[in-house]
């Protein structure tokens, strides 16, 4: 099985988030040479050859992906995740940071987050979903991240290589 995280960040958190899954699916798979984990930024169209996985992931920012990674996204080609398995993730807010503030709670409850659409994207190229879209939490803005998000984030990623691999 040959995976590939893409994902980008602003204030570091999500590429925490990244790089927990791909050590976790590189530690489930036994062989850290099947597992990449590309900056939305470093990803070509060309890499994903071969992939079984595509897991994707940014911060929610104006309720959508940041530029770079909806950007990736455009670049594949319309079928060029044919037969992939694919994943959607986001950094976000918690609910209850979210309901402090209304009006930002009726954007959300509209708008929603960035794992959504990346998995629409993913999916309209051809991928099919392996998992829900999936958030993981952040205190504020800049971070950091909610204690435990980093082992939630390897057990996703592991529960989602045990699920392709049978074990």
């Amino acid at each position: 099985m040959k995976a590939m995280v893409v994902y980008d960040s602003v204030y570091g958190n999500t590429q925490k988030i990244a790089a927990a899954m791909a050590a976790a699916m590189a530690a489930a798979l036994g062989s850290p040479e099947d597992v990449a984990m590309v900056r939305a930024s470093d990803a070509r169209p060309e890499l994903l050859t071969g992939l079984t996985l595509l897991i994707a992931g940014s911060p929610t920012q104006k309720f959508r992906p940041i530029p770079p990674v909806t950007a990736f996204l455009k670049s594949i080609p319309k079928d060029g995740l044919q037969g992939v398995k694919v994943a959607a993730f986001d950094t976000r807010f918690t609910q209850s940071n979210i309901d402090k503030v209304r009006i930002l709670a009726f954007f959300v409850n509209i708008f929603g987050y960035a794992a959504k659409p990346i998995a629409g994207r993913l999916q309209s190229k051809g991928g099919v979903l392996a998992v829900p879209p999936e958030g993981f939490y952040v205190a504020d803005t800049e971070g950091p991240l909610l204690e435990g998000e980093l082992e939630r984030a390897a057990n996703w990623a592991r529960q989602i290589v045990a699920a392709l691999s049978g074990k």
